[in-house]
């Protein structure tokens, strides 16, 4: 699942068993939350420090997604709803910019691209 919010972008997928190398089993009690960006891990560890706080960041420069967390399921499931629960804006691009200010700049841009590749679906 993908999930795009105003303090970054997620990859979240059930984790692998073990050492969670490829081949290993999926563990459907432990989510992978991956990102592209440390600092959305951070943010996320940061606001929720119930729920994921206590995630060490994992880092791999071989990985499609760079930085990593692993979550229990429960866990997971808080985040996602304390995340719509807070949902107090009508335009999701604008609050990404209001929130994450000039420091978010690549992340919105990259926003609109993703807008307008996902607007090519509906035509």
């Amino acid at each position: 699942m993908w999930i795009f919010t105003r303090y970054g972008f997620f990859s979240a997928v059930c984790a692998r068993q073990g050492d969670g190398g490829y081949g290993q089993p999926i563990d459907h009690d432990r989510i992978m939350v991956r990102a592209r960006m440390r600092a959305h891990l951070e943010t996320l560890k940061n606001l929720f420090p119930g729920l994921v706080g206590q995630c060490e960041i994992h880092q791999s420069a071989t990985s499609d997604y760079a930085f990593r967390i692993f979550v229990g399921k429960p866990a997971w499931v808080g985040v996602m709803e304390a995340l719509a629960r807070e949902t107090d804006y009508d335009n999701f691009k604008s609050e990404v910019a209001r929130y994450q200010g000039t420091s978010g700049e690549a992340y919105e841009n990259s926003l609109h691209k993703v807008w307008s590749v996902m607007q090519k679906l509906q035509t």
